[in-house]
C-alpha cells in the first residue's frame, strides 16, 4: 500500500497521462500477489484513465503486468512488485505508454524506429540497485518507440530460482531473445549502438540531417567538467551545445562525496541534480543519450560527427568526456562479467551477502568499494599490485579499524577462475615471493582507475600512451580552438573539484580564442 504522501504524488503525475492505460495482471497464484495487487489499485485510484484488469494472460508468473493502450499491449511488462528505485520505472512507463512525448533526441528515436528484427528483452534488476532503472527506462522508451521490441523487467529477488538457473550474480543483467546481451551500467545510446550491430536497419526511417548553422562552442561531455564550461562559456555570451550521453557522468555512480569544498557531504546523484539545476539557469542546448564518432578542424569551422550520422559545425570544440573504468586485462574477467566479476560495489555487492570476496586496487576507490562491501559480505581481501596502498589516510584508518578486511601488497592478477559457471578464485603472482598462489573467493570487484573516453579524437590530437589528451595551463591541445578539460586529460589528480575548475578554464580560453579570431577578422575585413 503507498503512503498518502507518496499517492498525492502519484496523482499529480497521472494528471499528464493522454490515453487511457489498461494495467493487466497475472491472475496466476504467488505469495506476493496480493501485495502486488493493492500497489496497483492504489495507483489505479489516482486517475480515470487507468483501469486494472486481472485476468489469464500470457505473462511470467502472478506478480507479473503490463499495459494495454488502444486494445494493444505497449511492449512494456513487469515481473515482480517494482518498488524501491524501480518504482521512477513504473510511473514512467505508465506515463510514456499513455502518449506523454519521451525526452529523447530526435536522431535516436529515428533509428530506434528502423529496426526491423522482432527483439524481445529481458532485465533482471535488484530494487537496491541505483544503476539498474536507467537500463529499465531505456528499454522501455524502445519498446514504445518501436512494435517490433517488447521488454520485461524482473526482480531478480522474487525469482531467486531464474537468477540461479542463469547464474547470476550481478544486475542489471539483460538478455535478448533469451541470449545475455549486456550486464552492467548500460546508456541508451551504448545500447542502441549494440544493436545496430546485430540487427538490420530499414534505411527508408533515417533521416538524419545536418544543420548549416555554426555553433560558437561545442561541448563533448556533460560531467562536472563539461557543466562547468557550458556554464563559464554561455555566461559569456557564446552559442553554447552539450552532447552527452548523460548529464553528470562517472559523478552519478558515486555514493559518498566528503571532498567537496563547502558541501561536508553529498552523493553523485544528488550533485548531479544539482549540476543539471545550476545548468538549467543558463541557454544551453543540451543534447543527450547521443556519442561522438569522431571530429575534425577546417579552415572555417570544425566538425563533430555524431554515431546517428548527424554532423555538426563549431567555431570551438570543448572535450570534456571523462573516464571509465579500467579493466583488468586477464583471463576469465570478461566473460565472466555478472558472474561474479564486478564494477559496481553498490550494485552488486547484494549478491555476495556472507560471502568472500577480492577487491583488486588499493587507490581511493578500491578502499572505498572495500568499506562499502564490508558490512554485508563476510570478508574482503584488497589486493594491491605496488608496495603499499596509494588511498587517503583517512580512509585507510577506517581499514585498519575493520575487523574482516584484509590487505595483500605486491600481487599481479594472473587468471579469474570460475567453477560452474561462477567466480571460484583468482590466480596471481606474489611480486616479493616470485610465487605462483591461488585466493579462493566468491566474487571480484575491480577498482583500478580509470580510461580515458578520448578514442574519438585519436588522429587528430595528441594523445598520452595512456590515452590522455595532452594540454597546457589554458587547457588548450596541440589543434587551435579544441580545448580538453577533466579526466580525458594529462590534468593530474583526477577529483570532481580539479574537474570543475579545469572545465571554467576551458570556457573561457574558449571565449579568448572566439574573441581573438573575432578581432582578426574585423581587422582583415577593414
Amino acid at each position: 500500500m503507498l503512503d498518502n504522501d507518496l499517492l498525492e504524488q502519484v496523482k499529480g503525475y497521472m494528471e499528464r497521462l493522454q490515453k487511457k492505460v489498461v494495467i493487466r495482471m497475472n491472475k496466476d497464484e504467488h505469495e506476493k500477489r496480493e501485495e502486488l495487487e493493492e500497489m496497483l489499485k492504489s495507483i489505479v485510484s489516482t486517475s480515470d484513465k487507468l483501469e486494472l484488469s486481472v485476468s489469464d494472460v500470457p505473462l511470467r508468473s502472478g506478480v507479473s503486468f503490463d499495459f494495454v493502450v488502444n486494445d494493444k499491449p505497449s511492449g512494456i511488462s513487469f515481473s515482480g512488485i517494482p518498488g524501491g528505485h524501480e518504482f521512477s520505472s513504473l510511473i514512467l512507463a505508465l506515463l510514456q505508454s499513455s502518449g506523454v512525448p519521451l525526452k529523447l533526441d530526435e536522431s535516436l528515436q529515428q533509428i530506434i524506429k528502423s529496426f526491423k528484427t522482432e527483439m524481445k528483452f529481458e532485465t533482471v534488476v535488484s530494487l537496491s540497485c541505483h544503476n539498474c532503472p536507467e537500463v529499465v527506462q531505456a528499454l522501455n522508451q524502445i519498446s514504445i518507440l518501436n512494435p517490433n521490441v517488447s521488454h520485461e523487467m524482473i526482480d531478480g529477488g522474487v525469482y531467486p530460482e531464474l537468477v540461479a538457473e542463469r547464474k547470476i550474480q550481478g544486475v542489471p543483467t539483460i538478455y535478448l531473445n533469451g541470449k545475455q546481451f549486456g550486464s552492467g551500467k548500460m546508456e541508451i545510446s551504448e545500447i542502441i549502438e549494440k544493436i545496430k550491430e546485430i540487427a538490420p536497419i530499414d534505411e527508408l526511417r533515417l533521416s538524419a540531417t545536418s544543420s548549416d548553422e555554426i555553433h560558437d562552442v561545442t561541448i563533448i561531455g556533460g560531467g562536472p567538467a563539461g557543466v562547468s564550461a557550458a556554464i563559464y562559456a554561455t555566461r559569456k555570451g557564446l552559442d553554447v551545445i552539450m552532447i552527452a550521453d548523460r548529464v553528470g557522468g562517472q559523478v552519478k555512480d558515486t555514493m559518498g562525496i566528503e571532498n567537496m569544498i563547502s558541501v561536508a557531504q553529498t552523493t553523485g546523484p544528488l550533485l548531479v541534480t544539482s549540476m543539471e539545476e545550476h545548468l538549467g539557469k543558463y541557454n544551453v542546448r543540451i543534447r543527450k543519450n547521443l556519442r561522438v564518432k569522431s571530429i575534425s578542424d577546417g579552415h572555417d569551422y570544425k566538425t563533430v560527427e555524431l554515431t546517428t550520422g548527424e554532423i555538426l559545425k563549431t567555431k570551438t570544440i570543448i572535450i570534456a568526456t571523462g573516464a571509465k573504468w579500467r579493466e583488468l586485462g586477464v583471463p576469465g574477467e570478461k566473460e565472466n562479467i555478472g558472474n561474479g566479476v564486478a564494477y559496481c560495489p553498490h550494485c552488486d555487492g547484494p549478491f555476495f551477502t556472507g560471502k568472500d570476496v577480492v577487491v583488486v586496487g588499493g587507490g581511493n576507490s578500491g578502499i572505498e568499494a572495500a568499506l562499502d562491501l564490508s558490512g554485508i559480505v563476510k570478508s574482503v581481501t584488497v589486493i594491491e599490485y605496488g608496495p603499499e596502498l596509494k588511498a587517503d589516510k583517512v580512509l585507510l584508518d577506517k581499514v585498519n579499524a575493520t575487523k574482516n578486511i584484509s590487505v595483500l601488497t605486491e600481487i599481479q592478477s594472473k587468471e579469474i577462475t570460475t567453477e560452474n559457471g561462477k567466480v571460484n578464485g583468482l590466480k596471481y603472482i606474489s611480486r616479493k615471493e616470485n610465487s605462483e598462489n591461488f585466493l579462493k573467493t566468491d566474487g571480484i570487484f575491480i577498482q583500478i582507475g580509470l580510461i580515458p573516453n578520448s578514442s574519438f579524437a585519436k588522429g587528430i590530437l595528441d594523445l598520452t600512451k595512456f590515452g590522455e589528451i595532452v594540454i597546457d595551463d589554458r587547457c588548450k591541445t596541440n589543434v587551435g580552438g579544441i580545448f580538453a578539460c577533466g579526466d580525458v586529460t594529462t590534468v593530474p589528480f583526477k577529483q570532481i573539484i580539479i574537474s570543475m575548475g579545469e572545465g571554467a578554464k576551458a570556457g573561457l580560453s574558449a571565449f579568448e580564442y572566439i574573441l581573438m579570431h573575432t578581432k582578426k577578422d574585423e581587422m582583415k575585413a577593414a
